[in-house]
């Protein structure tokens, strides 16, 4: 019988050749148990590893084909389906916004996005690529194809890197070297040669420690301290997902076991886990959940499913063989063979077979023993350094330190996934014209769609760099770029990332330097974090609270709007002087001490001690809690009417209370409070309608919406190629044919740009 391997080692992996062996093989009398300990469980002898002829000969040995072909099957229509979603079919036109004046984010700054309709030539021909790989169709050209426009799209805008986008490259790139068309494919049926042939061992083994690498170095990762204390992604034990382990714990220790300690010891083991027979099931099963979990925890597109479609690879390479026959027998033609003999393949590398008829064969009757060739040696060396740079790339940021902030590297090749969460309190872009001195603001975020700059010193510099050269066209001529970010990573105080005081448009950056105007994470006063959820658990709802850290020299200045009363500053640490500038007052604070700072007016805050300041704001969204309070009583007022308590007549204002529960009824409010309290109630019987939905009914609202999200990138697909085939077509009728590709779902209540750019903001990680 033919040879059926997993993987080598953690690396290549186990035989799959034991257990079906049982079922095919002759009797065991006849059959003798010829293989160490070693081979059963690891799938490969000592020797194999003890010289270079019989490394390659192991990384080349025949393998089933199945399991390979699924996964391309799989991968390919997931990647279909991602070029939509997450690459940004559908929302094309609001990604690029040609024409425009907008500042991008290029990895290499001449790297520029084409005209907009040769970008919808870009993402068809990525389409066209994804289609064929899952069709195995003129395979190489596909993956050629998908890998090229793929990379090209990434490239463009470092904004949207993250792991998994990074993660379907690469496996776009190995696909292009592996011969993932000899199962269940179109040129298996053009070319009888490829059909259900043998494929290296090593096609195997890449795709497998790359999935191992994904799960191992993210659970790595997460040894940092605060993922194992609980800081990274503490409200995550809040959402509905977690309500079962709330039964039985509290949301403190959901946090701490569940979230972070569960996270921390799946990505740890899973590789492990799915690697040896005896695991791979419980394995299958933890890893699923997880990843179903994660599909409704964040907006990851396409990364949970094709995690999914990962798991089988590492399972025996026939298993797709065994599990399709057991489908009916007129099934057949459509579905993945099931026959049990592959053909051979030059690819591979047979050995010798010796002893006699009872001992098993080392390959099909069919194989003759081959030589080493230099395709072989290539593909073995091509997985030893693979693999070697897989391993070293997350751990590669003492190369490329100007891209190091408070964390390594670009995000996005390092798996240190969900490790980093932060939130930004305050940004403040000052520009300063070159030539009359003038100083002015600019609203944070002006001129591009993302929010990720913010955090990144070498984005800040390209878009400091846009700034500068766009200004100009609003009479602001050489003008130099200041930047003020307030951010927090996991629940830190809220400090400066980069030096205000630098004009960013003239500050040196280098990717293999370390970033001179960067300010330094504060660790010292990470334990304060511990005091953080004391204070707050001693105010009410109401209040509310920013901590914050700044550095000698330094100061904040900051607006008190007219909604928030009774706003203080306590100081925790060190000494500060607050300055309200209307009253041309200065006050000093030492720690301990506080003070009332009036709304409506600036103030600044500058530390004046020697080493940080730490202090906080306290306040109370007064306009938000009268609101509130007028919500209540609403609610008492009309729940009395209701059930006919109320005896005084209302008031022509509050007659509207009486209509509410007329849905078809539309209501006309004077009184402004009353409406945003109708409006309010309509909204949360929406939210519960949404919520307390069947099964059904979500799938249909689901189905809906990509329907109408897919639609529309196809109709757009469609009119900028007939653009480019036959020219523009007058302005009324290029108005119409959009406005027919933006037809929105009927129940919608959002317009259609609104529903775009929601779309467009996804998720960041």
């Amino acid at each position: 019988m033919e040879t059926r391997d997993a993987v080598a080692g953690a690396i290549v992996g186990s035989d799959g050749e034991e257990q079906t062996a049982k079922k095919v093989a002759a009797p065991k009398k006849d059959n003798p148990q010829t293989k160490t300990r070693m081979e059963q469980i690891f799938g490969f002898k000592k020797e194999d590893l003890t010289s270079w002829h019989s490394l390659v000969a192991l990384l080349n040995r025949p393998t089933d084909p199945a399991s390979l072909g699924i996964f391309r099957f799989l991968f390919g229509l997931l990647m279909a389906i991602d070029v939509t979603q997450e690459r940004g079919l559908s929302h094309l036109d609001y990604k690029f916004l040609d024409g425009a004046p907008v500042c991008r984010f290029p990895l290499i700054n001449f790297l520029q996005p084409l005209p907009m309709d040769w970008m919808y030539l870009v993402y068809v021909v990525m389409f066209l690529g994804s289609l064929g790989i899952m069709l195995g169709c003129f395979y190489r050209l596909s993956c050629l194809m998908f890998i090229s426009t793929y990379w090209y799209v990434f490239f463009l805008d470092k904004t949207t890197w993250n792991n998994h986008s990074y993660l379907y490259g690469l496996i776009g790139f190995q696909l292009i070297l592996m011969d993932g068309n000899r199962y269940w494919s179109v040129d298996g049926l053009r070319r009888p040669a490829k059909r259900n042939a043998h494929v290296p061992l090593w096609n195997y083994t890449v795709l497998r420690t790359q999935i191992f690498i994904v799960y191992f170095i993210a659970g790595v990762k997460k040894l940092d301290a605060d993922w194992v204390e609980g800081y990274s992604m503490s409200y995550l034990a809040h959402h509905w997902l977690f309500d079962p382990f709330k039964v039985i714990l509290p949301v403190e220790l959901v946090n701490i076991l569940v979230v972070h300690g569960g996270g921390l010891f799946l990505d740890l083991t899973a590789g492990y886990l799915l690697f040896f027979d005896a695991t791979r099931p419980y394995a299958f099963f933890f890893v699923s959940y997880f990843h179903c979990m994660n599909s409704q925890l964040f907006s990851i597109g396409m990364f949970s499913y094709t995690m999914l479609a990962t798991s089988p690879l590492f399972c025996y390479p026939d298993w797709p063989r065994r599990f399709f026959a057991y489908f009916p027998a007129f099934l057949r033609p459509v579905l993945p063979f099931t026959s049990t003999n592959p053909q051979p393949s030059t690819s591979c590398v047979y050995a010798e077979t010796h002893g006699t008829g009872t001992e098993r064969q080392e390959s099909p009757p069919a194989a003759k023993p081959s030589k080493l060739r230099l395709k072989h040696k290539l593909g073995a060396i091509f997985t030893i350094l693979y693999i070697i740079e897989q391993f070293f790339m997350p751990y590669s940021h003492f190369i490329t330190k100007g891209y190091n902030n408070w964390t390594n590297g670009l995000y996005g090749y390092s798996w240190d996934m969900m490790v980093h969460a932060r939130s930004h309190q305050h940004v403040k872009i000052t520009y300063k014209d070159g030539k009359t001195g003038d100083i002015g603001y600019l609203n944070p975020g002006v001129f591009t769609q993302s929010r990720r700059w913010k955090d990144h010193g070498d984005m800040l510099k390209q878009y400091a760099t846009c700034l500068n050269q766009l200004l100009p066209r609003y009479n602001i001529s050489d003008p130099e770029i200041y930047f003020d970010i307030w951010v927090s990573i996991n629940e830190r105080f809220q400090q400066r990332i980069f030096d205000p005081r630098v004009d960013i448009v003239k500050a040196d950056w280098s990717p293999f330097r370390p970033n001179a105007w960067l300010m330094p994470l504060l660790v010292d006063l990470s334990p304060w974090r511990t005091k953080f959820q004391e204070i707050e658990d001693s105010l009410d709802n109401q209040t509310e609270i920013v901590f914050i850290a700044d550095f000698p020299g330094l100061h904040l200045e900051n607006f008190v709007s007219e909604d928030l009363g009774n706003t203080s500053i306590h100081v925790l640490q060190g000494q500060v002087k607050v300055e309200v500038v209307d009253e041309k007052k200065n006050h000093t604070l030492q720690a301990g001490e506080q003070i009332q700072v009036p709304a409506g007016a600036y103030h600044k805050v500058y530390t004046v001690s020697e080493d940080p300041s730490c202090y906080m704001y306290i306040y109370v969204n007064t306009t938000e809690a009268g609101l509130l309070q007028n919500f209540t009583k609403l609610s008492e007022l009309q729940e009395r009417v209701r059930n006919g308590t109320e005896t005084e007549p209302l008031p022509p204002e509050l007659l509207p209370l009486m209509a509410a529960d007329d849905e078809g009824a539309e209501v006309n409010a004077t009184d402004p409070i009353v409406r945003l309290f109708l409006k309010r109630q309509r909204r949360m019987k929406e939210v519960k309608k949404r919520r307390e939905a069947g099964v059904l009914e979500r799938l249909d609202r689901f189905a809906v919406k990509k329907y109408y999200t897919i639609r529309r990138g196809f109709v757009m697909t469609a009119i900028a190629m007939r653009n480019l085939a036959v020219g523009l077509p007058p302005l009324e009728q290029l108005t119409r044919e959009v406005a027919f590709a933006n037809m929105k779902e009927p129940e919608a209540e959002t317009n259609q740009d609104e529903r775009l750019k929601d779309e467009v903001g996804h998720g960041e990680l």
